[in-house]
């Protein structure tokens, strides 16, 4: 199926949200690549991965709107939302020469809130196998992906409390108006789910 019309809008507004997004970034310079990298993909990972998490409430319509099946533009987003997040903390143990940079810290509870982006890798990656083990753990495999809820919450508060963009009035309003509207999504996708189990236990009472 070819693109529709409201396909071809959504496109060109996510387009111009990392546009817009990375123009931001640029007009505060960095001081040297790797520092313009790093700020780069934390922000652009984290918009992959809210769009990816929200396209979770429009699975139907997804292939009438993108003319391809849901999976195939969720997994697009998906993999975004996976490069790019393990590419920042690499960045910056490059430019710091320091490796303890993916280490999660525990012994400050402002530390760990503020270096949150640490677990939240970590999480991301479980989350990520649990839809790769999914038939090997059919009973759980949801709840382990769920944990990409957890992932995001860490990363947008790591974002809030140390991300140099955060300081920007539309970044700050954008990034955290995305992960209200991932809350949102979860909350959709948890009532939906509720009332199809429902339904599902009241044909099997009908039939007995």
């Amino acid at each position: 199926m070819p693109l529709t019309r409201m396909g071809w809008v959504l496109s060109v507004l996510i387009l111009a949200l990392y546009a817009g997004v990375t123009a931001v970034v640029l007009t505060n310079p960095s001081p040297d690549p790797f520092s313009l990298f790093v700020r780069l993909s934390a922000l652009w990972g984290f918009l992959a991965l809210g769009i990816a998490t929200i396209l979770t409430a429009f699975l139907r319509d997804i292939r009438r709107v993108f003319g391809r099946p849901f999976l195939a533009v969720h997994h697009t987003f998906a993999a975004f939302g996976i490069l790019f997040p393990t590419l920042h903390p690499v960045a910056l143990a490059l430019q710091t020469a320091n490796p303890a940079v993916f280490i999660p810290v525990f012994d400050s509870w402002t530390a760990f809130w503020t270096l949150a982006g640490r677990p939240a890798l970590y999480l991301l990656y479980i989350a990520v196998a649990g839809v790769l083990l999914r038939q090997t753990i059919r009973q759980y495999w949801r709840w382990v992906h769920g944990l990409m809820y957890a992932a995001l919450f860490l990363a947008i508060v790591h974002g809030n409390l140390s991300g140099t963009d955060f300081a920007n009035p539309g970044i700050f309003v954008v990034f955290n108006g995305l992960f209200a509207a991932v809350i949102v999504v979860f909350i959709v996708r948890r009532l939906q789910r509720m009332r199809s189990q429902k339904k599902r236990q009241a044909t099997a009472g009908s039939g007995t």
